[in-house]
């Protein structure tokens, strides 16, 4: 198994800037979020399909995958009998394989869904029934007393719980970057800043881009808050996209011992609430909000909005908003107002459209590719002869995990792991520089957040900033870090 920061056999494709190859494709695929990373890296197994994954911005997982609350789901609360539901059921066992496979980090901390009155309370067989639905057999109740037994720091006044124990916290970043460099070393050709604006079809698919136009026979519109827009250019009119914003606030490691499990709410229609969860980062999460909004590039923060996330912290867990919030952010959300994935094909113009993927879009990610190839195999599309992946090893970010800095034999082959840039989150040189040389680079500060988690500690980029900057500008300029 080639480990991450092993030099490839052939250098991938991968372009930032300049004009867009002057080639065909046999598929483009646009959106270079977790999805869109899944899908491609399906198609790359079968080596006769030339496969474009198109991104508008600089990096994968730039846009809704990079600000989830980060939960692998088993699918215990989706409507019975969706695609949805099926996809999320398999996407859960497909994405824990997965994971253990390629370093992901993962930890099965399970969930309780806390009643606060007798209305929750009288919901929850309710929903223990929807989960045996949906063929998750191992969720029971609890009492008050087994609740507070578990969740000691659990505020007053919750009546009990419902106990999901396959629920999981995982690491959306290095998911969606693992897909995207099988993909991209298996040969995929990964175009980023190249914004779509406009789709024409002669029998084939002309994508104008902000970079040019890129040519493909058929064309998957995993484009997250812009498919509606997408879709509407090629002649539908299925669904439109409303950006619902989920606010958060990350508290730091001092909380981590406050919770044991993702505290969930009972669900509305709006989702499933504001809910605590840790990370596997050793932080603790508080949110989202869910605020349908007309402005899809909306993710600002707001004082209401946390005024808001700290209210109903409180009730749920008293002594966590006595804690330091380090971080908070906002992810935009595509809701369409239906209570199931947006996935159609249009075999006429080779076209499948992958929309409406909310949350669950993480947990369902693989488990979608799969489908989406026998959709387009489905349109007339021959595949080819099939090919397994070479796996690929990423850094594990997780805190239950040996990082290179407590690894005395990695930094006796190399010190740089044992040289800490970012003190925070203990962050070594030779992490960044793995990162750096690695086939899908970061092109800024972010990018190598979400890679090595520098900056995203409690200082938040004070300490280690410039130098974490300063490493970067010379990945610019060719030297070595």
């Amino acid at each position: 198994m080639r480990d991450a920061r092993d030099p490839l056999p052939g250098p991938p494709t991968v372009t930032a800037e300049g004009a867009l190859p002057d080639r065909s494709y046999d598929i483009a695929i646009v959106g270079a979020g977790v999805v869109g990373c899944a899908i491609a890296r399906r198609l790359a197994r079968h080596p006769r399909l030339s496969v474009a994954l198109i991104e508008a911005q600089d990096d994968v997982g730039q846009g809704t995958s990079k600000a989830n609350t980060a939960i692998l789901h088993t699918g215990f609360d989706a409507v019975p009998g969706t695609l949805e539901a099926r996809l999320v059921r398999e996407g859960h066992v497909r994405l824990a394989a997965y994971a253990a496979e390629s370093g992901i980090p993962v930890e099965p901390v399970g969930a309780l869904l806390v009643a606060w009155d007798e209305e929750q309370l009288a919901a929850l067989p309710g929903l223990a029934a929807k989960a045996t639905a949906n063929s998750y057999g191992e969720a029971r109740p609890l009492s008050g007393a087994e609740l507070y037994a578990r969740e000691p720091h659990l505020g007053p006044g919750a009546l009990g719980a419902l106990h999901i124990p396959g629920e999981s916290i995982i690491c959306p970043w290095t998911t969606t970057l693992a897909y995207a460099t099988q993909a991209v070393r298996a040969g995929v050709a990964l175009h980023l800043n190249a914004a779509v604006g406009q789709v024409t079809w002669d029998g084939g698919h002309h994508l104008h881009t902000s970079r040019g136009t890129l040519r493909a026979r058929h064309l998957v519109n995993a484009a997250g808050l812009g498919a509606d827009t997408l879709d509407r250019s090629l002649g539908h009119d299925d669904f439109t996209v409303t950006p619902r914003r989920g606010q958060l606030l990350v508290f730091d490691t001092f909380a981590r011992p406050l919770v044991r499990h993702i505290l969930l709410p009972v669900p509305t229609a709006l989702g499933k609430g504001v809910l605590v969860a840790p990370t596997v980062y050793g932080k603790v999460l508080l949110g989202p909000t869910a605020e349908d909004l007309d402005d899809k590039r909306a993710t600002g923060t707001t004082a209401e909005g946390v005024a808001l996330l700290r209210e109903r912290g409180r009730r749920v867990l008293p002594a966590l908003v006595e804690e330091e919030v380090i971080a908070a952010y906002a992810g935009l959300r595509a809701a369409t107002g239906q209570e199931d994935y947006r996935i159609a094909a249009h075999p006429e113009r080779s076209y499948v459209t992958v929309g409406g993927i909310r949350s669950t879009g993480l947990t369902a990610s693989l488990a979608i590719a799969e489908h989406i190839a026998g959709l387009l195999a489905d349109s007339g599309l021959d595949l080819g002869p099939e090919r397994d992946l070479e796996p690929v090893r990423m850094p594990n970010l997780g805190e239950a995990f040996p990082r290179p800095h407590q690894r005395p034999e990695l930094i006796a082959a190399d010190p740089a792991y044992g040289t800490l840039v970012c003190h925070c989150e203990r962050v070594s040189l030779g992490e960044i520089r793995d990162a750096l040389a690695g086939p899908i680079p970061p092109r800024g500060p972010d990018g190598l957040r979400r890679r090595t988690r520098a900056r995203a500690g409690r200082c938040q980029g004070f300490y280690c900033g410039a130098a974490v900057r300063e490493l970067l500008e010379r990945q610019g300029s060719g030297e070595r870090a």
